[in-house]
């Protein structure tokens, strides 16, 4: 079943979300602005994409880089992927940085981050005197794969 997600338009010239292939996971969201924006290598920026939306409860948005904007620009999500919870009814802004070495000029309507609505599992936490031993243990970056435990490193 597909989960329901409201759109409120908060600009006439808004693009709405679209899938581009049918297996597609991810909806593109576009840049709702008043005219080109540039970012400088380094520069981040909360783009604007004039929607809001009320996702249904026990789901989340994320927002992720799209691939070709990454490998050929540098352009990606900072905050990747980044999360709308069901319950935040404000504008949806795309967190982007330049990462590439040369401007990225972003067009007003241009397709700049995914959408992707999936499933929320609150956990429940307790606290405990003790943890069940592992493998791996307390190895941490980089620790698996390598073997027994004298090749943990970080």
């Amino acid at each position: 079943m597909n989960p329901p997600v409201q759109i409120r338009r908060l600009r006439e010239d808004v693009v709405l979300p679209r899938y581009m292939s049918a297996a597609a996971a991810g909806a593109d969201l576009a840049a709702c602005l008043d005219g080109p924006l540039v970012l400088q290598p380094g520069d981040r920026r909360a783009v604007d994409t004039g929607l809001a939306m009320a996702i249904a409860d026990g789901y989340e948005g994320q927002v992720r880089p799209r691939s070709g904007l990454a490998i050929k620009q540098g352009l990606t999500v900072v905050n990747a992927p980044g999360t709308i919870d069901s319950d935040y009814r404000g504008e949806v802004k795309v967190l982007l940085v330049n990462l590439g070495s040369k401007p990225v000029t972003i067009a007003p309507g241009q397709r700049i981050a995914q959408l992707v609505i999936a499933p929320v599992v609150q956990a429940d936490f307790r606290c405990v005197d003790e943890l069940s031993d592992t493998v791996r243990g307390d190895g941490g970056f980089g620790s698996t794969g390598r073997g027994g435990s004298e090749n943990r490193g970080y």
